[in-house]
């Protein structure tokens, strides 16, 4: 069940990563992408894919760009992921009683 909310945090750290580059450097492709994060191209591809159908990036004939709707996202960010953060938070089980002998 962890491990499930593991892989998602670790992709969605992608997407914001990719993301973030294409804010820092539109516009810019796949290869340079990959070449400077590591990821393979397909991870990468993806990621695009995932942020177009959300509506904040656009392909362009030089790379992926921003859109309208990104500056938004961005402002709003740090405060969902910050409420996200208090729900795990509250999720934490501080003890386990013991077992009865």
């Amino acid at each position: 069940m962890i491990d499930r909310l593991a892989k998602e945090v670790d992709m969605l750290e992608r997407h914001l990563q990719v993301l973030k580059m294409v804010i820092e450097s539109e516009p810019i492709g796949i290869v340079k992408m990959s070449n400077e994060t590591g990821y393979p191209h397909h991870k990468v591809r993806y990621s695009l894919r995932v942020l177009e159908e959300e509506n904040l990036i656009e392909p362009s004939s030089q790379g992926a760009i921003t859109t309208e709707d990104t500056a938004d996202f961005v402002e709003d960010l740090d405060g969902e992921i910050e409420e996200i953060m208090e729900k795990l938070e509250a999720m934490k089980i501080d003890s386990v009683p013991e077992a009865a002998e």
